[in-house]
């Protein structure tokens, strides 16, 4: 995630596909070694560089398709992106316990590498290279690493806050250094020519609103997923390979109301979208914190609220990326997709790091306890989602009707 306002920025100056094409070449890479791993620490450094791969070529994915479409039709593109991304997290899982269960977990690596190539080997024969017109090609010398490594250090005393202690001088003193680079960045963005962060975009409520409610819901979905996962493994004792299949509705439902919803958005309005998919996605971890108990059957508890989160993240994920980026000029796509995806990294990490503290704290009161704190707290954050939404987001925007052909 640290790498992703430097790639956001590089794909609008240097090329949208170029990015792209870099970004998967690297993670493809990251994934070779990962399942060539011998030892701990070679691991991790393979994870290291298959997550900067996925940080390079995020940013730019969505970039490069929209300016392939007129403005009226981009809502519609944004939706079957995301339904390309839920059909990915339905069948992701699945996927990966049925490698793990009848070969290795290496395979959960390797089997990155034959669809990096073929991505790789397609992609130039379909999308056309886009970029900023108007980019120097400058950077900031002092922002660009601050920024980079300020980014950095938030997130990991984010995530390794529960191992640390939240009130450890290493949690804190890593938190300050990462948010003392972080204001750097900002000053510096403010009077260098070619910052890495455009903070005009933050003048657009459209780019801001958005930016914000998906750190939300961000949060609350990361976890949610987690602790459906952990339910069923934990709790129920299902195997990996059970529960890998167990978590698929959700996402299932998500990528079959992908396509529609783009276009749904604008008849109807992003922000009423996004406060019924907020709502909708709440009532997963209120249904199980009504519903489950030691024994409860699958499909009275798990799968209902499957459901709901499908539904939840189908008008919610997309409707964010579509709203976001609607009043942005299209020669800062890759700047505004970044800072979008940053707001999901931080509320990814965050929203798994207090989700664990919360259940960690009531373990001692027994399981069930535990898994009803957790799912409390990812209740009312997708509910302050839903208020933040209902506020701060812009109603519709009219939409001039399709050009003819």
């Amino acid at each position: 995630g640290a790498f992703l306002l430097l790639a956001g920025r590089l794909a609008d100056q240097k090329g949208r596909r170029r990015l792209f094409m870099i970004g998967v070449a690297v993670f493809m890479v990251g994934s070779l070694l990962s399942g060539l791993a011998t030892g701990p620490a070679w691991l991790i450094s393979a994870r290291v560089l298959q997550g900067i791969g996925g940080s390079i070529l995020s940013p730019a994915s969505l970039s490069m398709v929209l300016p392939e479409f007129p403005k009226e039709r981009r809502s519609m593109v944004i939706g079957i992106w995301g339904a390309s991304a839920a059909l990915g997290a339905a069948i992701g899982p699945s996927i990966g316990a049925v490698l793990i269960d009848v070969l290795s977990w290496r395979w959960v690596f390797l089997i990155n590498v034959p669809i990096g190539i073929l991505i790789l080997a397609i992609t130039p024969r379909f999308v056309h290279e886009s970029r900023d017109p108007d980019a120097t090609g400058g950077f900031d010398l002092i922002g660009v690493p601050a920024g980079t490594v300020g980014v950095a250090l938030v997130l990991l005393a984010v995530v390794q806050g529960e191992q640390w202690g939240y009130l450890s001088g290493t949690t804190l003193g890593t938190a300050t250094a990462g948010l003392l680079l972080v204001i750097l960045l900002f000053v510096r963005s403010t009077t260098h020519p070619n910052p890495l962060l455009d903070l005009s975009l933050f003048r657009i409520r459209s780019f801001w609103s958005s930016a914000g409610g998906q750190t939300f819901f961000s949060m609350a979905f990361i976890a949610t997923i987690l602790f459906n996962t952990l339910l069923l493994q934990e709790l129920w004792g299902w195997s990996v390979l059970a529960a890998g299949f167990g978590v698929v509705p959700g996402p299932a439902l998500a990528a079959l109301m992908g396509g529609p919803v783009g276009s749904i958005a604008d008849r109807v309005g992003h922000r009423n979208l996004l406060v019924v998919g907020s709502l909708s996605a709440a009532c997963c971890p209120a249904w199980l914190l009504w519903r489950v108990t030691m024994d409860s059957p699958y499909l009275v508890t798990v799968l209902p609220a499957q459901m709901f989160l499908g539904i939840g993240v189908a008008c919610s994920f997309a409707t964010f990326s579509s709203l976001g980026l609607r009043e942005v000029p299209p020669a800062r796509f890759g700047t505004a997709s970044a800072s979008l995806r940053m707001g999901s990294s931080l509320g990814f990490a965050s929203g798994v790091s207090i989700a664990i503290a919360v259940f960690s704290s009531s373990a001692a009161s027994g399981p069930l306890v535990a898994f009803d704190r957790a799912w409390t707290f990812m209740a009312v954050v997708f509910v302050a989602c839903a208020l933040f939404c209902a506020v701060a987001c812009p109603g519709r925007s009219p939409v001039r009707p399709p050009s003819p052909g």
